[in-house]
């Protein structure tokens, strides 16, 4: 004895929604392997390079020294959370890929006002405003001090 309830699911939608995932697949993979249709978009030129090195302290502070060694900031303990983060994130990577802390940070303004935090170890680039203002100005307020390097 059969116990359904009526006609099943019509195939040729099921069969339409299959087609048009593959198609999906297909256009998404040529799209990847070719380039063709990927939009570049070139950045602003830029106007200012700095290089950075951030060291833990025992307190809970983090030393934010130029690319000779010399302090030039201190971030306070427990402050900061988007500074932090993003300097652990970038740390973690360094560490999975095997570089150690010799290679500064590059912080990168450019004129059309974005500011970048690129690692020249890992290559991963950070594009700080896309963050929000106030998390973009606790980096930016680095490029403003005294003795970094340009």
């Amino acid at each position: 004895m059969s116990s359904s309830a009526g006609p099943g699911f019509p195939r040729v939608p099921l069969y339409a929604a299959g087609a048009l995932v593959l198609f999906m697949l297909l256009a998404v993979t040529l799209v990847r392997l070719t380039g063709i249709g990927v939009v570049h978009v070139v950045d602003a030129p830029v106007v200012e390079t700095r290089e950075f090195r951030f060291e833990d302290r025992p307190d809970g502070s983090i030393a934010v020294l130029d690319a000779h060694y010399h302090q030039i900031d201190t971030v306070a303990p427990g402050s900061n959370g988007f500074l932090r983060g993003t300097l652990r994130g970038l740390a973690r990577e360094r560490k999975r890929e095997g570089i150690g802390p010799d290679i500064p940070f590059r912080m990168v303004g450019h004129a059309d006002g974005r500011l970048m935090l690129e690692d020249p170890g890992t290559g991963r680039r950070v594009d700080l405003g896309s963050f929000g203002p106030t998390n973009a100005a606790a980096f930016a307020r680095l490029m403003e001090q005294p003795g970094a390097t340009h």
